[in-house]
């Protein structure tokens, strides 16, 4: 890969706490002449293993940034065997906006990967991670919610990838996280995220979807900062304690004609609930047309039987948009 365009303010090798900002340097009407900065901290104990925590990935999902937040303030150095690489914005522009995309060139960065050192504003973001900051770390975690347009059940993210032992301790990492639900990525993970950008590194990574709404949801960031806490004990950067296994079940999207879109523009009075096991032919929720009350409304079923991962938060919906992710189990032999 080329060169980044980008750079840091401060040194990730130097020991104890450091803060400072990665320069993203881009010349628009607003800034013509500066830089965008995206904070970075760095907290560095002991030589041991370099945890990678991003936030902020979307800018309208704030549980995550709010958990980094809070373990950057209880993280001391003295403490650490390792690093810990915090950046709780790390599209710093789409979060001062509460934008899913980049206010910048409208690119969303979870779909930019590999990115590109000569590209635009975002592209050069997903260059810098995958070429400056996964290589740097022995496991990555990227925590994400459902944003301003829809509501996940909360779970963490692992991939399945071609190499077992990377998808071992993918899994492994997931668990650690502490949620019930796991999904895994499978053949329909988009190879444009970060994820992808772990898988092609061969480092673990995991991600969480962490409910979503629009705004902070206290009892979920309870649960992301404590996740964060336990995977740091699980790859021993932190004193591992005494770690509560907690059960888990694993569902994946089996094929994406099962979710649920929106068939045309109108009100969605959804009956359906994100963390809902479904029958086929239940319903969904029922489409009504406000501004033209003599039109039928659409009762809207479920084809496949299965589980609601996420469903969508908007009253008015437009043709297309999602109304209900569903998800298959995944088999325990699997």
């Amino acid at each position: 890969m080329a060169d980044s365009r980008l750079h840091l303010t401060t040194d990730l090798n130097a020991p104890g706490r450091n803060i400072g900002d990665l320069m993203l340097k881009w010349s628009d009407n607003t800034v013509p002449l500066g830089v965008y900065p995206v904070p970075v901290i760095s907290i560095r104990g002991k030589p041991g293993p370099v945890v990678l925590v991003l936030g902020g990935t979307h800018g309208d999902e704030f549980e995550g940034p709010a958990a980094i937040l809070r373990l950057a303030a209880q993280l001391d150095p003295s403490e650490l065997t390792g690093q810990v690489i915090l950046i709780p914005a790390l599209n710093a522009p789409a979060v001062h906006a509460s934008s899913r995309v980049s206010p910048l060139d409208g690119q969303n960065l979870n779909r930019a990967f590999p990115g590109d050192a000569d590209g635009g504003p975002t592209a050069m973001l997903a260059h810098f991670v995958e070429a400056e900051l996964i290589p740097r770390a022995d496991a990555v975690i990227d925590l994400h919610s459902g944003g301003k347009a829809s509501v996940f059940q909360p779970c963490a993210l692992a991939a399945r990838t071609g190499n077992a032992q990377l998808t071992a301790a993918n899994m492994e990492l997931a668990r650690a996280f502490g949620l019930p639900l796991i999904w895994v990525l499978g053949a329909h993970n988009d190879n444009r995220s970060v994820n992808s950008a772990a898988t092609r590194a061969e480092t673990p990574m995991i991600a969480a979807e962490l409910g979503g709404g629009g705004g902070v949801d206290p009892e979920v960031t309870d649960l992301a900062e404590a996740g964060l806490m336990r995977c740091l004990r699980h790859l021993d950067v932190l004193p591992s304690g005494t770690v509560d296994s907690i059960p888990t079940h694993c569902v994946e999207i089996a094929d994406p004609t099962h979710s649920l879109y929106a068939p045309a523009d109108g009100l969605f009075d959804r009956r359906c609930t994100a963390g809902q096991n479904i029958e086929a032919g239940a319903s969904a929720g029922t489409l009504f047309f406000p501004t033209e009350p003599d039109r039928a409304p659409i009762n809207l079923r479920f084809p496949v039987s299965g589980f609601v991962l996420a469903h969508g938060n908007r009253g008015v919906v437009r043709r297309g948009d999602l109304l209900a992710l569903v998800a298959q189990p995944v088999p325990e032999r699997s």
